[in-house]
């Protein structure tokens, strides 16, 4: 009995043995704790980090930041694209200043673009017919169901765009079925432009003046739209599809837009219809385009809209749309300029469109029923598309990802099932606290991150001190949210060993305790790397459930490392005792998925910083730490999923300190260089983005002097106090005095009563006035709108009193109907109707209003201690620097920019209100 047992406490040697030289790593940089395992060297694992963090950033940087050589135009010559010759027309169009809608500077660009249209036109190929269209469009309504617009009627007015149509003389059929391609000429009132959409401009006329040297082979024709309008809302693209007798023949849209500047062109919306990215796919020199990003926009997280927004959802059509995003910090403000347009940045894009234009436009697919079946939009046909590394397009349908993820997850689970069936309670009980592991880093990582998120206010000059240098979050946020999953994985280690160690002393009652404690740290480790594979595979069965096209990257990170694993250390013998997991292994695992996915989530953490300076929709509205939250959230998750198998490999080394104390130096040294001010959280280039007002405020039917402030606040998180003091034009900051600018409220600003008086008379405030007041079966109001001088204005409609509405333009002595009956919508109890229009827009209004039913007991249920609840509200924005304004803007700090966009006011605007309660008030006022 005792020889047997001997004998059997002597088996399990050679395989502890075994174990130890066949772990992939060198025995001259291992050392042991006299029981046979060896333990990792702290300079192994520290090098797999590094290793796996450097190929990280080198996949990003050559993915991402690099850019082709821009051509002269003789290297590029006539049927080439031309970075020399596009650059000369950027330049052009920022000399103009900001020209956004109702501006001089505006009709001097479109004129602009219209001469370089008819330039085209003279040198075009002799078999290629170039028509030039300058189209003026009649006034429209604009109303979207989904995205940012929703709740509100887009009216637009007296725009002007240019159109350039190419097509083969000699084959009349192609005027029947177009493509095309779009971007918009005019800006906010913030910037030149350069990136926003200058840079989308000089493109379209390069890509034009190449296309007609080439289109006399071509089935289609292809339309350029230069439009106007689209930053106040998408205008000009809808003025197109729905006027313009040319919009017919289009079969596939094309958008060129810009949410930064530079860098590379990448496609962030595509479809419904897979063709336009099939298409891309195989022609495009330097392929860019991720479906993570459509994901991310089609979700509303981006809080953003294109003119690729009406072309699928006002014309049912499917195609591409691409942008810049380089440099996301200084969208829609004054450093949207030439300086920090990269070289190669309008060559990358120029040259993937072109070569897509040139193999769609021979395409027969377009014409004939190959046309009725691009409006085939089943979510089975969808395309997932991502590139790789910038150097080819992976591109494949819903279908098929639905067959290929649905196959891996039922051998996935066939495998876990078989697995655990032979290694019976046990194994079921170590999945488990393997998984405990996996929730353990996910809190503690969260913890850390957020933690720090929320500390960040108040030690810093700024909440977000990162925007001028991005590179600060991987210590301020990185460095905690790493330390957190170390430690949580690790509590799940122990907890996971002790019970294996338990486990081995019932089934093994011969080995040795130290031996056992051996055993069962060696099973944990390998439990742990497993989890990793539950954890991808649970990802990837809800993103395969909801039809998510970003689940590619779940499928990537379970395939690659279960199939390191699969083929170096899984056994289904229970009677074989577990071996330290190889380097190979999560060398094979890492390998294809970063190669796949790291550059994208690299890219993705920097546009998440760049919006930071817009973060704040509402100023003051949110908490200084929220936006912190949400980036330290973000990487937070990514090393909870990506780092979640290398983790596994520092439990059984000596770099568990080192790596912690490394982790906090980089912590504390990006706090010190936050708090100290070394690392300047905006600089000129990277502001942070403010917006100046002068306001007036009257009641309805009362006399009274307006009253007039300047208004300054950011739509940047922190406060404005170091502004202000930088000014010295007598500016009180707080929450005291919030302030309803119609599309936004601001509760967090500063205001001035300082000379704000000058610049503007009282004939410029708009009126509003009751012509009459019907109360019959249903209530009817009808309302006199008089916008001044202002062709930009924001109108909200209280839909709890009012059920519907029509609205009517004055034009001399007739009126046209630019709002009619049915199909309103509202967000957070308001529709909201946003004018804009050229310098001979109308400016007198009539508003009809129809009420509820019940409408006088609405009325007094208001009436008392609700009596100023406001029927509706009104801003006007007129594009005028006043006295007071031009010195503020000129003593504003370098950092400090005005921000533009569709809801925001321009630099002079007046708040005019009418309240719901009516009957005190019908005089038949109309104006006060």
């Amino acid at each position: 009995m005792r020889q047997r047992t001997r004998g059997s406490s002597k088996e399990p040697k050679p395989a502890v043995k075994e174990q130890s030289n066949s772990s992939g790593v060198d025995n001259k940089n291992q050392r042991t704790d006299g029981l046979g395992i060896p333990k990792r060297s702290t300079q192994l694992i520290l090098t797999l980090f590094l290793l796996v963090a450097y190929s990280s950033w080198g996949v990003f940087h050559y993915q991402f930041q690099s850019l082709p050589m821009p051509l002269r135009a003789e290297e590029a010559g006539k049927r080439g694209f031309s970075e020399e010759e596009a650059m000369e027309h950027v330049k052009a169009l920022t000399k103009l200043g900001p020209h956004s809608v109702g501006t001089d500077a505006l009709d001097l660009a479109v004129q602009y673009v219209l001469k370089a249209s008819e330039e085209i036109k003279k040198t075009a190929h002799w078999e290629v017919d170039v028509q030039v269209d300058f189209f003026h469009a009649k006034s429209g309504a604009n109303r979207l169901v989904s995205g940012l617009f929703m709740g509100k009627t887009l009216v637009y007015s007296d725009l002007n765009h240019v159109i350039l149509r190419i097509l083969p003389k000699y084959a009349s059929e192609a005027g029947d079925n177009a493509i095309l391609v779009s971007s918009h000429i005019d800006t906010v009132f913030s910037t030149d432009g350069a990136g926003d959409c200058s840079s989308c401009v000089a493109v379209m006329l390069e890509l034009a003046r190449a296309i007609s040297h080439w289109a006399h082979g071509f089935k289609n024709s292809i339309i350029f739209l230069f439009n106007t309008g689209e930053e106040e809302g998408l205008n000009g693209a809808h003025s197109f599809i729905t006027q313009h007798s040319w919009s017919s023949t289009i079969r596939m849209a094309i958008d060129l837009e810009a949410m930064g500047i530079g860098g590379q062109s990448s496609i962030f919306q595509a479809g419904p219809h897979p063709l336009a990215i099939e298409n891309y796919a195989m022609v495009a020199k330097y392929p860019s385009g991720q479906i993570v990003a459509q994901d991310i926009f089609s979700a509303g997280i981006i809080k953003s809209a294109t003119d690729f927004q009406v072309y699928k959802e006002v014309a049912g059509l499917s195609g591409l749309d691409f942008a810049f995003t380089d440099n996301g910090a200084v969208y829609h403000t004054k450093n949207d300029k030439l300086q920090l347009l990269r070289p190669g940045s309008l060559q990358h894009l120029g040259e993937n469109v072109l070569a897509f234009l040139r193999q769609s436009a021979s395409s027969s697919l377009l014409s004939g029923g190959g046309a009725s079946d691009l409006h085939d939009k089943t979510a089975q046909d969808s395309a997932i598309y991502f590139d790789i590394m910038g150097y080819f397009m992976v591109v494949y349908r819903q279908h098929l990802a639905n067959m290929l993820h649905y196959s891996v997850i039922l051998q996935s689970a066939l495998i876990w099932m078989t697995s655990l069936l032979m290694g019976g309670y046990p194994a079921a009980i170590s999945l488990v606290l393997s998984c405990l592991s996996v929730m353990l880093m996910w809190i503690l990582a969260l913890t850390f991150a957020a933690l720090a998120a929320f500390i960040l206010p108040f030690i810093s000059s700024s909440p977000v001190p990162y925007v001028a240098n991005p590179w600060l979050t991987v210590g301020l946020f990185g460095a905690p949210a790493f330390l957190g999953a170390l430690s949580g994985q690790h509590f799940g280690f122990l907890i996971l060993q002790k019970y294996l160690s338990r486990s081995y002393s019932n089934r093994t009652k011969a080995l040795s305790p130290s031996i056992r404690d051996d055993l069962a740290k060696l099973e944990a480790e390998r439990w742990l790397y497993k989890s990793g594979i539950i954890q991808w595979l649970l990802l990837l069965l809800l993103g395969t459930y909801y039809k998510i096209g970003s689940s590619y990257i779940a499928l990537v990170w379970l395939v690659s490392p279960s199939f390191a694993y699969g083929l170096l250390e899984a056994t289904l013998s229970p009677a074989r005792l577990p071996k330290q997991l190889k380097t190979a292994t999560v060398l094979i695992a890492f390998s294809v998925p970063i190669i796949v996915s790291g550059g994208t989530l690299i890219r993705l953490a920097g546009a998440m910083i760049g919006m930071v300076v817009r973060f704040e929709r509402n100023p003051g509205g949110s908490p200084e730490w929220l936006a912190n939250a949400i980036i330290a959230a973000y990487i937070a998750m990514i090393i909870c999923l990506t780092f979640v198998y290398l983790l596994s490999y520092v439990h059984l080394s000596g770099a568990k300190r080192p790596i912690v104390f490394a982790s906090c130096m980089l912590f504390v040294l990006s706090v010190i260089a936050v708090a100290s001010g070394i690392v300047p959280p905006f600089t000129e280039d990277y502001s942070r983005t403010v917006v100046h007002i002068v306001d007036t405020t009257q009641a309805y039917g009362e006399k009274q002097e307006p009253v007039s402030y300047l208004s300054l606040f950011s739509t940047t998180p922190g406060k404005l106090s170091k502004e202000a003091e930088h000014i010295k034009e007598g500016y009180l900051c707080g929450r005291e005095k919030p302030i309803d600018f119609v599309t936004f409220s601001v509760k967090y600003g500063c205001q001035s009563y300082d000379d704000s008086r000058t610049g503007w008379s009282k004939t410029d405030i708009p009126t509003l006035g009751v012509v009459s007041d019907r109360k019959e079966q249903n209530r009817v109001t009808l309302v006199s709108i008089d916008t001044k001088v202002s062709t930009r204005w924001a109108l909200a409609i209280n839909t709890e009193h009012i059920e519907d509405f029509e609205l009517q333009a004055w034009n001399a002595a007739n009126a046209e109907e630019l709002v009619p009956l049915g199909n309103k919508t509202s967000a957070y109890g308001w529709h909201i109707i946003q004018f804009s229009g050229g310098r001979h827009a109308p400016t007198r209004f009539d508003l009809t209003l129809f009420w509820v039913k019940n409408s006088s007991e609405v009325t007094r249920k208001f009436d008392g201690p609700d009596r100023n609840q406001q029927l509706l509200k009104l801003r006007t924005d007129v594009d005028r620097i006043t006295p007071k304004a031009g010195k503020v803007l000129k003593k504003l700090p370098p950092w400090c920019s005005l921000f533009g966009k569709s809801t925001s006011p321009h630099t002079l605007a007046f708040l005019s209100s009418l309240p719901s309660v009516l009957e005190k008030n019908r005089g038949g006022n109309r104006g006060a």
